[in-house]
């Protein structure tokens, strides 16, 4: 690297006067429109909180259907929640790509389409590979919605809250997931799928009246439309020729194309790391495994309608995501997630120890012969007391997940991308993300079997522990930092 760019480099960790400066500039920035923007873009993860939600009142419904063309087998219902995976694992592909081709809010836009497509098929559906067919296009979309989103919030958004507007992006799909649940009391499988279409539409006509990324403009080398993005976003009293001139100078020393001789620089193989590592984690807490047993823990623990105690649930993770999300560019991204994890790692081995009780109390039961009459009357109270167990411990699962690794890998991986590998970066990201679900889906049911309930549990719990460490060895702390000095620490060229 010559010499005159490297100062730049060492100064993007900024000096006083430059804080200053920032501070100064952001006092005069007005946030109305930048939030009117974030709205119009989490309507997409809000669509995407339908899709996740729309499998859990549908399937009961399907399975009892009587028209045989649309009955679903256990089997055939489990791959109906399930496909929905692979077509987001696809989506984050695909929108790494086209995130890059046609900038960031044609794809948001292009994105509505397979949501609705998707649920038309379904709505129109009358055999199981209309179903599956609207569930994977439902699926695509919901994995570019998770990849062009955050990427478009983080490079529109400023330091001072971008962590807040980054967290609406899970707080969007839980509210869209707890949405579906509450539908799905009311409305049948058909109804709920019409319902499910209305947020994609909307966004589709919202996105038309806001700009694209001023990063993204400016680095198809448009100043013109980047200063004129900018001026929508910031207000107008803000000093825009400032902020555009402070992303240009960090392009100025970036090689524009991504060669794949980049993996040997820090500043892409670091981020990589850390985004693809977080993502697996955030999958290996076994956070869908607990939302997909959510039913059968309240069936067990003599909830009279468990449909309800899921909309309790979903309730709960609206409620704490959206705590995250205020408290997020105070307290930091590493305190939550730490706290984050800890929590889960303690709820889901006081979880084990749940089904490792009611498995032992099952077999003690049978030695009916050697129980004393006292022990006999203290078995048959103790199924009840412990399922509070169940339901205590799950509820304190889904407050830790909420509060950390539910928002922040997303929020993360927007930010720690130098821009010419963010779009590939994020796909990478989204593809781990979306195939560990599926995996932690689909195999969880044989792991139940083979390991018991109880291994299970805590072989998630040892997981949480691990991110844990994970977290405070390489998880950079973003808060309050531009972009451009997040990708500087990661080169290694910022002063501590």
């Amino acid at each position: 690297m010559d010499h005159e760019t490297r100062p730049l480099l060492v100064n993007d960790e900024q000096t006083e006067e430059d804080r200053s400066e920032q501070d100064h500039y952001l006092d005069k920035v007005k946030n109305g429109k930048l939030y009117m923007a974030t709205f119009a873009a989490v309507l997409g993860p809000l669509s995407f909180g339908f899709v996740l939600g729309y499998s859990s009142p549908a399937i009961p419904e399907l399975c009892r259907i009587q028209d045989p063309r649309l009955q679903l087998s256990k089997d055939e219902a489990s791959w109906f929640g399930a496909v929905v995976t692979i077509g987001a694992a696809l989506g984050g592909l695909l929108g790494g790509w086209i995130v890059e081709k046609i900038g960031r809010k044609l794809s948001l836009m292009f994105c509505a389409i397979p949501f609705i497509f998707g649920f038309t098929i379904i709505i129109a559906a009358q055999n199981h590979w209309m179903l599956y067919v609207g569930r994977v296009l439902t699926g695509l979309a919901s994995g570019v919605t998770s990849l062009v989103v955050p990427l478009y919030i983080s490079e529109m958004a400023h330091e001072r809250v971008r962590g807040t507007l980054g967290s609406c992006v899970q707080l969007m799909v839980v509210i869209g997931i707890m949405g579906a649940y509450i539908t799905g009391l009311f409305l049948d499988w058909r109804w709920l799928a019409i319902t499910s279409s209305i947020p994609p539409t909307l966004m589709l006509v919202f996105m038309c009246f806001m700009p694209e990324t001023p990063r993204f403009l400016l680095s198809q080398g448009k100043r013109r439309e980047a200063e004129e993005a900018l001026r929508f976003l910031r207000g107008p009293d803000a000093p825009i020729e400032w902020e555009c001139a402070r992303i240009e100078e960090a392009y100025k020393n970036e090689e524009q194309s991504f060669s794949l001789a980049d993996l040997k620089d820090p500043g892409v193989y670091k981020p990589l790391g850390v985004g693809v590592m977080m993502m697996l984690f955030q999958q290996f807490t076994g956070i869908n495994a607990i939302m997909f047993y959510a039913e059968t823990i309240f069936e067990q623990a003599h909830f009279k309608s468990s449909d309800v105690a899921t909309v309790i649930i979903a309730a709960t993770q609206v409620f704490f995501t959206a705590v995250a999300a205020v408290i997020m560019d105070k307290a930091g991204r590493k305190v939550l997630l730490i706290l984050s994890g800890v929590t889960m790692c303690v709820s889901e081995a006081v979880f084990g120890v749940y089904f490792k009780l009611t498995v032992m109390k099952h077999n003690n039961s049978s030695l009916t012969s050697l129980l004393t009459d006292a022990q006999g009357s203290l078995a048959e109270q103790s199924p009840t007391d412990l399922t509070w167990l169940a339901v205590g411990s799950m509820g304190l699962f889904i407050t830790g997940f909420a509060l950390g690794w539910g928002p922040t890998p997303w929020l993360v991986m927007s930010e720690i991308f130098p821009t010419r590998v963010r779009g590939m970066g994020s796909a990478l990201c989204v593809l781990t993300n979306w195939t560990c679900a599926f995996i932690v889906t689909k195999t969880f049911q044989n792991l139940m079997d083979a390991i018991t309930s109880a291994g299970t549990f805590w072989m998630f719990s040892g997981l949480c522990a691990l991110n844990v460490i994970f977290t405070a060895l390489f998880v950079p702390e973003t808060k309050g930092k531009t972009l451009e000095e997040i990708q500087a620490r990661f080169k290694g060229t910022h002063r501590h």
